[in-house]
């Protein structure tokens, strides 16, 4: 007896399979010639795998350089990976392939700096329109004008600030325009490049709110990339931590904060302020991350973990019940709760 075809709720809107970016940071082929150098390669992204359900949020954190960003850009088409598949909805995406036009229209991006991101010289009601003339979603340009004033208000902006410019605006404010602007084109699925990390705390909370009253009233499923994993616990179901590239740990997110089974992991989480000063002993992050050029052999986390012996030095991990850790394997990593 064949096994019932999944739901549609069930089916995982993104499915990131082995994904791998390598970029060539080498000298100028002639200047390589006459000091007799190497090429030298970069791995930015080094086999990464996971799936998100559909409306569901998940995030990526780590250190920085340790590849988040460069999978949001991968996923979203801004660059295309090296190796690995990438399948949004059941269509899968490879190589060097683009995206067909109808899904580009539902895969849109929240970019770190709002003001980067949004041009000085167009008005709000033109950046927001951008998308709707882009993909022909307005039959008219009272509909298009009514579009943009009824997203200016989802996001909690007025319809008249479509006149202004964004330097007009705050730093919120423009983050609120940007929000606006990925969800002109009736996207689904949204990558969130550190959508908070450029705005202060009372104006994240705000803007993190705005995000999650959107997800459950419109269905949007999110990739959120974070350092901060106070952010990340407000936002995430599941969480993926990434070092040099890797997926080092990947479980949901109150199994995560709880009970931490990678070294790497249970060391971002000691580096967290103790708000409630429980006392419990704390190890901050020690070190910095390795070049990625040359990485450490075996393990690339061994040079600043603990409990790394010989294997760990020589032996590259792999991932076994969402930990890729020999100690943990082996049972020399007890588990701590964090509270």
């Amino acid at each position: 007896m064949s096994a019932p075809a999944p739901r549609e709720d069930d089916r995982p809107m993104l499915v990131v399979t082995d994904l791998r970016k390598t970029f060539d940071v080498s000298k100028p082929w002639l200047e390589r010639v006459l000091g007799g150098e190497r090429k030298q390669l970069l791995k930015a992204v080094d086999g990464v795998t996971f799936a998100i359900k559909k409306g569901e949020t998940f995030a990526l954190v780590g250190e920085s350089g340790s590849g988040k960003s460069t999978v949001a850009r991968m996923v979203v088409g801004l660059m295309p990976p090296s190796a690995g598949a990438i399948t949004i909805d059941g269509n899968v995406l490879s190589g060097r392939q683009g995206y067909p036009r109808a899904l580009r229209r539902r895969l849109q991006m929240i970019f770190q700096d709002p003001y980067a991101s949004l041009d000085p010289r167009w008005r709000v009601e033109d950046i927001i329109a951008e998308p709707i003339r882009a993909f022909g979603l307005a039959a008219s340009p009272a509909a298009e004008k009514a579009r943009v004033g009824e997203l200016l208000g989802l996001v909690g902006l007025h319809p008249a600030d479509g006149v202004k410019f964004p330097h007009e605006f705050s730093g919120g404010q423009r983050q609120r325009i940007a929000i606006a602007r990925a969800l002109a084109a009736d996207a689904e699925f949204i990558v969130c490049d550190e959508p908070t990390s450029a705005l202060d705390v009372s104006v994240q909370a705000q803007i993190l709110n705005l995000m999650k009253d959107l997800q459950q009233r419109l269905g949007l499923t999110y990739l959120f990339i974070s350092h901060n994993l106070a952010v990340v616990r407000h936002m995430a179901a599941t969480i993926g931590v990434m070092y040099l590239g890797r997926i080092v740990e990947i479980a949901p997110a109150e199994q995560l904060f709880k009970a931490p089974r990678h070294p790497y992991t249970r060391m971002l989480l000691d580096a967290v302020p103790d708000l409630a000063m429980t006392g419990k002993p704390r190890v901050p992050v020690q070190g910095e991350v390795p070049n990625p050029i040359s990485p450490p052999s075996g393990c690339t986390f061994h040079p600043r973990c603990p409990l790394a012996n010989d294997r760990c030095r020589a032996e590259t991990p792999v991932a076994l019940d969402g930990v890729a850790c020999h100690a943990v394997h082996e049972g020399r990593a007890d588990l701590r709760a964090t509270g």
